[in-house]
């Protein structure tokens, strides 16, 4: 056997090596443990506004400090229980200072009561089955899609009393039909009565003369050469002269009744977003001079319009709910109040309003009536004490009578629509075929004979609208 001994001096150096290697682990090893007695591993808590959540320690609390007490606040209820209470959102942390030197911090989120939300929106509206709401610090987000405007109006309301408005970011879609197809009709019946009776006569004896113009009948113009031409109206329906002697007498009669009737019927079909306003205009445009720059010489001509106008603002409420807002207007060419200005002659206005908003379903249709106008005018125009005369005093009178009545209905249907696929659809003149020479002239039919029949039916509905034509082979 042999045996290796190690050198005095070689032992104490290997010795003391070792000391020194076990001496920075001990101190590496406290510092460590010191510091992780000392500072602990952040926690986030999420917490909701105006609830509160307790937290439980296994040491002594020795303080505890909140960066913004305006986010969250704290109570302590014992040595190791802290009671936290979020009042607004936002983020902040917590830090809690222990016995043994433990320090925690805690990470604190406080945000909106999207959870209640989430189930008082299930409570009220369990159809909506499609929308997302996400929490964050400072929002609520709603995502997702809706099933009507007016259920949009709700949900947002709802999410109001969670949140401040400018607080809610709102992303929703609403689901189903947007377009609006109103059919329109309008009619009217206007019905007039008119009522004229005037008289003017003349005399001539030689080279006197005397003459009745009331009325308007007939009229003297100056010739020029000190003579008088006699010039006569066109609404004079009878005239009748005769002479007694040397005197020639002549009366001018303008007797007539007339009445009138107009019937006006329109039916346009409007379509709209929802939202959007349509309009429609049944009359014309008329000619109004506007000046440039204050300069009457420098004058513009605008039209502006009259006649029987709509204006529409249909709004989708659900997929069977449409809330419809309608301006009716009728107005007529005023030439009573007419104004010249620049050398034209500019007419006046009298108009028919009305605004009101209805909400009905799907093919439903309302009607806007009462537009009634009745005018009744009366004029009579007589010569002082003559025209009071009975029987003889229709000579030296002019009378006139004017009634008209007017009545007008608007009846409008609505019905919700989409747009087809014209590469689906089928039209009527698909199946038309021309005819040859032979088939036209000589067989006289308005069709070709070799006819290309669709096997069952030609077109198709898309919900209440489109059409169907049955060919007969």
């Amino acid at each position: 056997m042999l045996i290796y001994k190690t050198p005095r001096k070689r032992v104490n150096a290997v010795s003391i090596l070792i000391l020194l290697l076990l001496t920075l682990l001990s101190v590496t090893s406290w510092a460590a443990d010191t510091m992780l007695s000392q500072t602990h591993e952040s926690n986030k808590l999420d917490m909701v506004i105006g609830k509160s959540i307790l937290i439980t320690t296994s040491e002594r609390i020795k303080r505890v400090s909140i960066a913004a007490p305006e986010i969250a606040d704290f109570v302590l209820l014992s040595a190791k229980e802290i009671y936290i209470t979020g009042k607004a959102a936002g983020t902040t942390n917590m830090t809690v200072w222990q016995d043994k030197k433990i320090r925690s911090i805690y990470d604190l989120e406080v945000a909106y009561d999207v959870a209640g939300f989430k189930q008082k929106l299930h409570d009220l509206h369990p159809g909506e089955t499609a929308i997302r709401s996400i929490g964050t610090g400072g929002s609520i987000t709603l995502m997702g899609e809706v099933s009507s405007t007016a259920n949009l109006s709700q949900v947002l309301a709802l999410a109001a009393a969670y949140a401040p408005k400018d607080k809610i970011v709102n992303q929703l879609q609403v689901g189903g039909i947007h377009q609006v197809m109103l059919e329109v009709r309008v009619a009217e019946m206007s019905r007039s009565v008119t009522k004229r009776m005037g008289v003017n006569f003349s005399f001539v004896n030689g080279n006197d003369f005397g003459v009745s113009l009331l009325g308007g009948l007939s009229s003297f113009d100056n010739t020029g050469g000190g003579g008088l031409a006699q010039s006569f109206s066109d609404a004079i329906t009878a005239l009748l002269r005769f002479s007694t002697g040397n005197t020639t007498w002549t009366f001018f009669i303008d007797a007539l009744k007339e009445n009138g009737m107009a019937k006006i019927l329109a039916e346009p079909t409007l379509i709209a977003q929802s939202g959007q306003t349509a309009s429609f205009l049944a009359g014309g445009e008329f000619p109004y001079p506007v000046p440039q720059g204050g300069d009457n010489d420098n004058i513009t001509i605008e039209f502006k319009p009259f006649g029987v106008m709509l204006l529409f603002t249909p709004t989708v409420l659900s997929e069977d709910r449409i809330s419809i807002s309608v301006a009716p207007e009728i107005s007529e060419l005023d030439f009573s109040t007419a104004q010249r200005f620049g050398g034209f002659l500019v007419p006046g206005l009298t108009k028919r309003t009305a605004s009101t908003t209805v909400e009905l379903a799907d093919g439903q249709s309302f009607a806007i009536a009462g537009l009634l106008k009745e005018i009744v005018r009366e004029e009579i125009s007589k010569f002082p004490l003559l025209g009071d005369i009975p029987i003889l005093g229709a000579l030296f009178r002019s009378s006139g009578f004017l009634k008209e009545e007017t009545e007008l209905i608007i009846i409008v249907t609505v019905h919700l629509v989409k747009p087809l696929d014209m590469a689906k659809q089928t039209l009527p003149t698909d199946y038309y075929i021309e005819p040859n020479d032979v088939e036209f002239y000589i067989l006289g039919l308005m069709e070709g004979m070799e006819r290309k029949d669709p096997e069952d039916l030609t077109g198709e509905l898309d919900g209440e609208f489109g059409h169907g034509i049955r060919i007969s082979k």
